[in-house]
């Protein structure tokens, strides 16, 4: 089982990370393997609607998405963690989702093969405000990143109220809750 967490916040350390290798930890814990990709540390530009996608399944920008397309696909699982900026994903996150364009076209324009049924997924969410709509937005974007790579929406663990770096270690069960996602996670 491998479980692929991918960080969207640019802020090591942050609550969003934290959160992250929580549900890493617990998936370890049931002898899942388990990869962090650090977004912000990547060169991924954003997508810039040439359409070679189209043509091949292939994005004619050359960069890091590269390597992560084939890991995107071969996951088990995959948690997506982001904090909210103005009710939305960040913007590396947004970059690494529009390339996936490649992978849709793959899937519904070339009809290739795609990966099997089983694959599931999870996002994370962390922000400051406590307005009702803060997370709509992004679930949206992370439902159809997900639709699009062949990955089930089944978990998600959304904070609200919670802005400066480590406040997350103040809530009173969110890495507790994290844990017993990224555990629930790894089991098929």
């Amino acid at each position: 089982m491998k479980i692929l967490g991918i960080m969207g916040s640019p802020r090591l350390g942050g609550n969003t990370d934290l959160l992250l290798d929580a549900v890493l930890s617990g998936a370890q814990s049931q002898g899942a393997e388990v990869e962090k990709l650090v977004i912000d540390q990547l060169n991924i530009s954003p997508c810039r609607e040439h359409y070679g996608c189209l043509e091949d399944g292939h994005c004619v920008i050359r960069d890091d998405m590269d390597a992560l397309y084939p890991r995107l696909l071969e996951a088990d699982g995959i948690v997506v963690a982001s904090p909210m900026f103005f009710y939305g994903i960040t913007a590396q996150l947004k970059a690494l989702i529009d390339r996936c364009q490649a992978l849709w076209a793959r899937k519904h324009v070339l009809k290739q093969n795609w990966p099997g049924a089983g694959r599931r997924g999870a996002f994370i969410a962390v922000g400051a405000t406590k307005g009702e709509k803060l997370f709509d937005g992004s679930i949206a974007t992370v439902r159809y990143f997900f639709k699009t790579v062949g990955v089930e929406y089944a978990e998600e663990l959304l904070i609200r109220g919670v802005d400066l770096k480590g406040d997350i270690q103040k809530h009173p069960s969110a890495l507790k809750d994290a844990f017993e996602l990224g555990r629930r996670l790894a089991q098929k």
